[in-house]
């Protein structure tokens, strides 16, 4: 016989404090204090709610913190802050998969609300987490781990509910956004642009979860899991990062009307689900096209709604504390009234294959420069169905380099064709290849 389901925390009739336990007080965690303190006030003005930071779990109590906090507060028993009886709604802002999955799941099961930002956690976890947090009654919120400050998370799960949403594509990692900012307006290489990020502090010293586009995976797998009510997972997601690119490969796409971003597009396809991460070209009138350095935008397609934009700071302590902020506001309000949101119930995901992706291509290829080459490559596009919407040529000495824009095609069957062209004579080097956001839709 199974064990009864938690009952709901639910602070006394009459009693506005709503007593928060973090997990974790590093760059999020002390500002979410900062802020908690900057807007005590405020909040209480407008929602009647006081909300206290009781308990806060870390690795080091020694380690110097930029807040200040009450005798007691702090504690290096992370099981303490959730199984404190002071303790109403549970913060996570730790990071990783253990110990914060644990502990997530150990506040859900005594019937407190939870708070995360942790991207990694939910794409690897989310359907047990929803499942863990519908069973208590109790909320579990995560607006800050998909675009920071931006809200996107309850947009999606409320204001868009009763729409049918096709297509969700985003620029979801700022860090890949300023590298790919400074190669374009700066003529930065990869590796000029990704020191410049880590001495800006926007890059890690071990960049590898942002420029392979881990990071922006993991949040692609969050959105598509939200805006289409399936169990995504970030494995599921077709991954590439920007390491690959040249400036070359900048200053054409810019030449020929696009701006190369590293974007997370998830879409709806008849009853599958196609979600990948990877760098595209976008035309320049674009609204994606204008993102630059830090900043995220998401952009989304509803059948009803039509075509709308979230943009703002998708990273940094105060703009990802704010979002933390405002599901902690959510969280405590439910919880006072005896109500949670729920997301719980995901069906398995039928992903469509990466193969099956049409869309449009920018290929490079380095050929001898004699006659009768055109020819041959025309031959292996046209074998495959692969139709060349645009070429240019470029001479180089004894050999010129081909730059194609494709019409829409499969991707099998562009794969086919690079394939073929490896095996011209006439063909050096099949170079750069990169999808294309319109004029044709992807």
């Amino acid at each position: 016989m199974g064990a009864a389901p938690a009952t709901p925390r639910r602070p006394p009739e009459g009693n506005t404090t709503v007593r928060l336990g973090l997990l974790g007080c590093g760059n999020v965690g002390s500002a979410l204090v900062a802020l908690l303190d900057e807007q005590r006030t405020a909040i209480t003005a407008r929602t009647g709610l006081h909300l206290e930071v009781a308990r806060v779990g870390v690795a080091d109590v020694t380690k110097p913190r930029p807040v200040t906090l009450a005798d007691g507060v702090l504690t290096a028993d992370l099981d303490r802050v959730v199984e404190d009886a002071a303790v109403d709604v549970v913060v996570e802002v730790m990071g990783g998969l253990e110990p914060a999955g644990r502990l997530v799941l150990a506040a859900l099961g005594a019937g407190k609300p939870v708070v995360t930002g942790n991207k990694e956690l939910l794409a690897a976890r989310s359907p047990e987490l929803l499942d863990a947090a519908a069973k208590a009654g109790v909320d579990l919120l995560f607006e800050a781990a998909v675009a920071g400050a931006i809200p996107l998370v309850r947009p999606l799960r409320e204001s868009l509910a009763g729409d049918r949403l096709e297509r969700i594509v985003g620029i979801v990692n700022g860090t890949t956004n300023f590298i790919l900012t400074r190669m374009s307006e700066s003529g930065q290489s990869f590796e000029e642009a990704l020191a410049e990020a880590q001495s800006l502090g926007y890059a890690e010293r071990d960049p590898t979860a942002d420029v392979e586009g881990f990071d922006a995976a993991a949040k692609a797998a969050i959105i598509a899991s939200v805006a289409f009510g399936v169990d995504v997972r970030a494995d599921d997601v077709h991954r590439e990062g920007i390491t690959g690119l040249s400036v070359d490969d900048i200053a054409m796409a810019e030449r020929l009307g696009y701006t190369v971003k590293l974007l997370a597009v998830a879409e709806a396809v008849g009853d599958e689900i196609a979600v990948r991460v990877h760098p595209a070209m976008v035309p320049h009138d674009h609204p994606l096209a204008a993102v630059r350095e830090a900043f995220n935008a998401v952009f989304v397609e509803g059948a009803a709604a039509g075509e709308l934009m979230f943009y703002g700071r998708g990273a940094g302590g105060r703009p990802t504390a704010s979002a933390v902020l405002g599901d902690v506001i959510d969280a405590a309000t439910n919880l006072r009234q005896g109500s949670s949101w729920g997301l719980a119930g995901l069906v398995p995901a039928r992903i469509r294959p990466i193969d099956e992706l049409e869309s449009q291509y920018y290929l490079t290829v380095d050929v001898l420069d004699r006659p009768g080459v055109l020819e041959k490559v025309a031959a292996a596009t046209a074998r495959h169905r692969v139709s060349i919407r645009q070429m240019e040529q470029l001479g180089m000495g004894d050999e010129a380099r081909l730059v194609l824009v494709t019409h829409m095609a499969r991707e099998r069957d562009v794969q086919a064709t690079l394939d073929d062209l490896r095996q011209l004579d006439v063909v050096d080097r099949v170079g750069t290849f990169l999808r294309v956001i319109g004029p044709e839709r992807t």
